[in-house]
């Protein structure tokens, strides 16, 4: 039996993680987060931090600095360790370096005794995400990575600007490879059921689409890290995780034979429940647009497969 409750483990305290934590204690998403990092102390004063804040909190709760035998009777493991994206590199730049990490990082994990759902973040998310359903075992449906919840939310951020509207009212997905080959569904793009795409021109489309892929080398630059969106991301899917809210959200999931793809983890909107991905919704897309989710598909394996010939 998967294991139960709402503990959340969190493995790797850099921007990301602390970001991520924060957010959950912020939300009231668990009553129970345990960080985990080599750099002990640098996640003992996260925790210490963190916890000076909890009387302002929705919730009272029970966060500390563990090991990786907390992951025994965790829900959820959250994955933000890894090498760091730096100037100028991309993301699948990263592949060798975290592959290495994340074998070390999920087998200590298993070997604790987990049994539930793992969330990855470390970049190339859709790579890592593949790697640790293959180095853990676990089901498919009980991995799941932050996909395009980021590129997704930066994607409705600038059309709810563009068209005076909240971004929550926006329906519109980014989808494919969380990096350079993602792509917009402008077909079934949405503001309460009235279509977007031809009230916008093709130039303005295409800059739309620019702004959204380049967001992160542009935060990069400016200040060396993006974390505070993927933070609210990973919250989201964790909330919506535990408390089995079978929403939809554009997360990493493997692909078995939608999209008429196979054997790659990439983000899609997907039904999310208190067993991980419930059930992947296909987008009905035209003929462009599946061109370009073909092209995504081809760039994430010709990556992945040499490593697991």
């Amino acid at each position: 039996m998967m294991t139960l409750g709402n503990k959340v483990v969190l493995v790797g305290t850099g921007a990301v993680g602390s970001s991520y934590a924060y957010a959950l204690m912020n939300q009231g998403v668990s009553d129970e987060i345990v960080l985990v990092d080599l750099n002990e102390e640098k996640a003992k004063g996260d925790v210490m931090d963190m916890n000076h804040g909890i009387v302002y909190a929705p919730q009272t709760m029970n966060i500390k600095f563990g090991t990786y035998e907390e992951c025994r009777d965790a829900a959820v493991v959250v994955i933000c360790a890894g090498a760091a994206q730096k100037p100028g590199e991309t993301r699948l730049d990263l592949v060798n370096k975290n592959l290495k990490i994340f074998k070390s990082i999920v087998t200590n994990i298993m070997d604790a005794g987990f049994n539930g759902i793992f969330l990855v973040a470390t970049n190339p998310v859709d790579i890592l995400a593949y790697a640790t359903w293959k180095f853990s075992g676990l089901p498919s449906e009980r991995v799941i990575g932050s996909g395009t919840i980021l590129d997704s939310a930066r994607f409705r951020f600038l059309l709810g600007k563009e068209f005076d509207t909240a971004p929550t009212s926006v329906h519109a997905y980014i989808i494919g490879e969380h990096g350079d080959s993602q792509l917009p569904v402008w077909s079934t793009a949405n503001i309460s059921g009235t279509r977007i795409e031809s009230k916008l021109s093709e130039e303005r489309k295409a800059e739309m689409a620019d702004q959204v892929k380049n967001a992160a080398y542009q935060i990069i630059e400016s200040k060396g890290a993006t974390f505070y969106g993927i933070a609210m991301g990973m919250a989201r899917i964790t909330k919506a995780v535990l408390q089995n809210e079978q929403v939809v959200l554009p997360v990493g999931t493997l692909l078995q034979g939608q999209y008429g793809h196979e054997d790659v983890f990439i983000g899609t909107p997907a039904v999310i429940c208190r067993q991980g991905v419930k059930q992947v919704i296909e987008l009905d897309l035209n003929e462009v647009e599946k061109e370009k989710l073909s092209r995504s598909v081809k760039t994430l394996k010709e990556i992945q497969e040499p490593f697991w010939k």
